[in-house]
């Protein structure tokens, strides 16, 4: 007997809760079967841009209701979609790649947790990870820094914190503003490996390593384009064996700045905790 189309059972309709789900970071192949099967089952799709999501969802073939959550989204916005989730399959997604990786989800799971609510992880695409393991750089151990800030002070005190981790450090950044941080690695760590990931999983994908000094130079040359993930190699041997006469270099700062401008130039220069380094400065004067 030949069975109709109409006669074909319904899709077992998912568990209540919240659903992490991971989009393409470009390539739409890398959705995953599960990831579609979750969006296609969904009641509701929580989503940053309900225009981004819903051109996915297009090319999926899917059709589901999309609720907008992100930066900006209020207590009542957020508490409404943890009070459908006692009784709905919400998923959450973000505009490309992994949710909660500088992602505003956290604190929807964390309040979902808290209600006793359901969390599933649908994983797949991260750009962090695939930069890092196309980078073909040190991989046992790596920190994740999200987007390096935009003022020089900040972005170089970030640099100078991270610096002295014995990790590979990730980074999110925009195309504008690549050759400045590239600028200020090369001034505090002018001997480690960076690398430039971009365009990941797309047509013009590339990653290019080198120092930071030469990598200004190709990009300020080559301007950029599309998403960036900027790398930066964990502290040599060589750079940790470095034994600085600390006091000293700091006396001898201090006769020429203040000490927290001494401070800044005796981290640069050991790439030392600028904030340790002042309260040291401090101490000295007042001997």
């Amino acid at each position: 007997m030949v069975r109709r189309v109409t006669d074909l059972p319904e899709p077992q309709k998912l568990a209540s809760g919240l659903y992490i789900v991971a989009t393409p970071i470009g390539n739409l192949g890398d959705i995953s079967l599960r990831a579609k099967d979750i969006l296609s089952r969904c009641d509701a799709v929580a989503c940053e841009d309900t225009r981004v999501t819903g051109k996915l969802l297009n090319l999926l073939g899917i059709s589901r209701p999309l609720r907008r959550y992100d930066d900006h989204a209020s207590e009542n916005a957020r508490q409404e979609l943890i009070a459908r989730m006692q009784d709905e399959a919400i998923a959450l997604v973000s505009d490309a790649g992994m949710p909660l990786v500088s992602d505003p989800g956290y604190r929807l799971v964390r309040e979902a947790r808290v209600a006793g609510i359901a969390v599933t992880v649908v994983p797949g695409a991260s750009a962090p990870l695939m930069a890092l393991a196309m980078s073909g750089m040190p991989n046992d151990r790596f920190l994740f820094g999200g987007f390096l800030p935009v003022k020089d002070k900040a972005r170089a005190e970030i640099l100078e914190e991270l610096g002295a981790v014995r990790s590979t450090l990730i980074f999110f950044e925009t195309a504008p503003r690549l050759t400045k941080s590239l600028s200020a690695i090369a001034e505090l760590y002018p001997t480690r490996e960076v690398a430039v990931a971009r365009e990941l999983t797309k047509m013009h994908e590339e990653c290019r390593t080198g120092t930071a000094a030469e990598l200004v130079e190709h990009y300020s040359t080559h301007p950029p384009k599309g998403e960036i993930v900027l790398l930066v190699g964990p502290p040599s041997e060589a750079e940790e064996a470095q034994d600085f006469d600390v006091d000293a270099l700091l006396i001898e700062a201090m006769k020429q700045a203040k000490p927290s401008q001494a401070a800044s130039a005796v981290a640069k220069r050991t790439g030392q905790d600028r904030r340790t380094l002042y309260a040291r400065a401090m101490e000295l004067r007042g001997q």
